[in-house]
């Protein structure tokens, strides 16, 4: 992205695509460390690390969908009253426009596994900066090193 210029209107980024609505989970155990994952095979950008969570479903908000995702991809039970809202992404991937709800989950029921053939890590988060990520996890940061 460009420095800020507050006379520049972007019209790049009026092209209409299609739009993806995401919810993810920055999951912190009670060490501190962060939870990240590998895109599973045959997903776009495979093998990149990423924070868990997926896509909101027409009929969810962004609380009820992580929870739902993070039980299928691993295994655990958790609550939107255990989630509290870190930020948001907005990011323009090639084909599509991409939406990110970010939270924080602190509890859960279960240890988390791989369920759909991911690598899991659990990490400082001065390590995350270490990782190769998807442009609208790095987005995801900043938000991150500024939590207690």
């Amino acid at each position: 992205m460009a420095a800020c210029d507050p006379t520049n209107e972007c019209p790049e980024l009026r092209v209409s695509m299609p739009f993806k609505y995401v919810s993810c989970g920055v999951l912190v155990d009670s060490a501190g460390k962060i939870l990240i994952s590998t895109r599973p095979k045959g997903k776009d950008m495979e093998g990149l690390w990423e924070f868990p969570g997926g896509k909101i479903n027409e009929s969810e908000v962004p609380e009820v969908a992580l929870a739902r995702e993070l039980q299928e991809e691993l295994g655990i039970k958790t609550s939107p009253s255990c989630m509290y809202p870190l930020t948001f992404v907005s990011h323009r991937y090639e084909n599509f426009h991409l939406i990110m709800y970010v939270f924080v989950c602190r509890k859960w029921l279960g240890t988390p596994t791989p369920l759909e053939g991911q690598e899991l890590k659990w990490i400082k988060k001065n390590e995350l900066y270490n990782f190769d990520m998807p442009p609208a996890d790095i987005g995801i940061l900043a938000a991150i090193m500024d939590m207690s």
